[in-house]
């Protein structure tokens, strides 16, 4: 689709720059905001209204939080192609609500880098579920936006604005961002694993 009306976003960030000005800004426009563990209590302290992801999935958050996003009821919401009617209709099956905004970012590993935690602390600090959805999102940019960065909220907002939805060219800008902030998390990772000792 060349443009894409933004109804349901999933918000879930480490870094809450700007994150109330521009969760008000979707909840003005009558934008459903769903969340979970930090973001989500945040949100709520700001009195804006926010769906759990719990409610959503019907599941809990488990593991000491390594897994909440990871449930067919979040991923096929955002890679369900908008343009496939057999996509549609199998949300429609399983009564999966499609995404259209997915704001995330990444776990600071850069910073705990600098604590110089034990290998145990630091495993603790990879970010697993924010890959995951930056990553699916940014796949089917043609049925999704990806925000990567709190940097591209006010361009966000005036993409949004316009009455079609938001460009294509705007989705595919930020799929390529996204891309590339993913792959220097993963080579951050990588890095310091081959360095560090068991």
């Amino acid at each position: 689709m060349d443009f894409l009306p933004i109804k349901r976003a999933l918000l879930s960030v480490t870094d809450k720059t700007g994150l109330k000005e521009f969760a008000e800004f979707l909840h003005d426009r009558g934008v459903e905001i769903v969340s979970t563990g930090g973001t989500m209590k945040f949100l709520q302290e700001a009195g804006i209204p926010v769906t759990s992801v719990e409610s959503v999935t019907g599941f809990p958050e488990i593991l000491n939080g390594r897994v909440k996003t990871l449930h067919p009821r979040i991923h096929g919401g955002i890679l369900a192609d908008k343009d496939n009617p057999a996509h549609m209709e199998t949300l429609a099956e399983h009564k999966i609500a499609p995404f259209d905004l997915v704001c995330v970012n990444l776990y600071d590993f850069a910073s705990a880098l600098q604590k110089k935690l034990p290998l145990r602390d630091m495993v603790e600090e990879i970010d697993i579920g924010g890959p995951c959805l930056m990553r699916a999102t940014a796949k089917n940019f043609h049925s999704m936006l990806i925000l990567p960065d709190p940097k591209h909220y006010l361009e966000a907002m005036e993409e949004i604005k316009n009455e079609k939805g938001v460009s294509l060219a705007f989705r595919k800008n930020m799929s390529a961002k996204t891309y590339n902030i993913t792959s220097q998390y993963d080579a951050m990772i990588s890095l310091y694993l081959e360095g560090v000792g068991v």
